[in-house]
């Protein structure tokens, strides 16, 4: 059949047995290499289906990538070194974009979504909160901070598009003020070294300050009412599966 479809003889019949004709000595070179590359992919699969190859794309913000991933990239790098680990940083709208253009494997995103092409798995939940130093005026106040006297204090906050930022100022905005910040960063970590040395009282994520909290750098101001509670999802394309790499990773992820 392929002799007839390429029109001539690949091989003559001697009584020695079967020899090649000068076209299926051509033939036989493209045939070699292209079964050589197949047993390579054969190989490379098996290599990424055992974890010893592969890659995870993965996005995530600052934050989130900080103090809720980056625990648990250690774990599986212990466990796969072979396996690469690519992260970008981006908000949550951002990261979703890039999901849905099939440039990240899965997202980490601040609840809540609303979006049909997505599978959201909730994880862990997080709450806002402000802190001060132990020298702040307000650091170690012991009965309740109104939003109306906390708008009047020195404000450390991310810049605004960040999910934190969104929620505190919409929470303040329901109970009739405006939070005007002093001072905006691009991080939680600048937010904690501003507050610690008294320049301010800082919108921070308590699971993340856990640490400075209980040997007293930093002191949770009471705020009445408190801000809601938020959730952390893991997001990834509904219908398009994903690699042996990145379920483990997910499995990984509470």
């Amino acid at each position: 059949q392929l002799e007839f479809r390429l029109g001539g003889a690949l091989f003559f019949r001697t009584s020695r047995g079967v020899k090649l004709t000068a076209e299926g000595e051509v033939l036989l070179k493209f045939v070699s290499q292209a079964h050589h590359f197949l047993e390579n992919g054969e190989k490379k699969i098996a290599e990424m289906r055992s974890l010893m190859a592969g890659e995870v794309k993965i996005g995530a913000g600052d934050t989130l990538c900080r103090y809720y991933l980056l625990p648990h990239l250690d774990s599986f790098h212990r466990q796969y070194p072979d396996v690469k680990i690519q992260v970008t940083n981006r908000t949550t709208r951002e990261t979703i974009a890039l999901l849905k253009e099939g440039r990240i494997d899965f997202g980490i995103v601040n609840l809540p979504i609303d979006e049909r092409q997505l599978l959201v798995r909730e994880s862990m939940t997080l709450h806002d909160c402000f802190v001060a130093g132990p020298a702040h005026a307000g650091g170690g106040a012991e009965r309740a901070v109104t939003w109306e006297r906390l708008a009047g204090m020195p404000l450390l906050m991310l810049e605004k598009g960040s999910s934190i930022r969104r929620h505190a100022d919409a929470f303040a905005e329901r109970q009739g003020v405006r939070l005007q910040p002093e001072i905006e960063l691009g991080s939680i970590e600048l937010i904690v070294q501003f507050a610690r040395i008294g320049l301010g009282v800082g919108c921070v994520i308590r699971e993340f300050v856990l640490g400075e909290l209980a040997d007293g750098t930093l002191r949770e101001l009471p705020l009445e009412p408190a801000l809601p509670a938020r959730r952390i999802g893991l997001v990834t394309l509904r219908d398009v599966p994903l690699s042996v790499a990145a379920q483990r990773l997910l499995a990984l992820l509470p």
